[in-house]
């Protein structure tokens, strides 16, 4: 039997390390089970699971071209295949506490500060819109204040960083 990628050997352990088992499989060749690869759940200590002469059943997930091999014991054991998920629509979203609910809410639309009223138009309420000159002035004098007042505050908790002294 020759060892391919998928499949299913038996095996012995013949060595534990903190990363992993090494385990020999027939034509004596010698694989590595990764620790993360022993069990479903998380394996702080790969010694709770595996001995050393333990007969193992390990499924090759990869070989490559140096020839090492690598295993997993967890990917080797038959469950049955996990249903999917079903997949919602975006308008058929679960209901939650106090959240949105998909359309079907009695209570109209509350979120943020919209202050139009939900049967209105998204420009009907706006003010004219504004040229970028005109944007960028104004920025620069509420710039200007802010700067000024926040100086003004500074030196007179401080006494003035730059300030003279007489």
């Amino acid at each position: 039997m020759s060892i391919e990628v998928g499949s299913k050997l038996q095996g012995k352990v013949t060595g534990i390390t903190n990363f992993g088992a090494f385990v020999e499989l027939p034509e004596g060749a010698t694989g590595l089970v990764h620790i993360s690869e022993v069990a479903d759940n998380y394996v702080k200590d790969i010694n709770e699971h595996l001995k050393v002469g333990d007969e193992v059943e390990v499924k090759v997930i990869n070989v490559e071209k140096d020839g090492k091999i690598g295993l997993s014991i967890k990917k080797a054991k038959d469950r049955p295949e996990r249903q999917e998920r079903p997949s919602y629509d975006r308008g058929e979203r679960r209901e939650s506490k106090g959240g949105y609910s998909g359309g079907n809410s009695q209570r109209p639309y509350s979120g943020g500060n919209s202050q139009r009223p939900r049967h209105a138009k998204p420009n009907e309420n706006r003010a004219p819109k504004e040229n970028f000159e005109s944007k960028m002035a104004r920025f620069l004098k509420d710039s200007e204040d802010r700067l000024t007042s926040l100086k003004r505050n500074t030196e007179s908790k401080r006494g003035g960083r730059g300030a003279r002294r007489g």
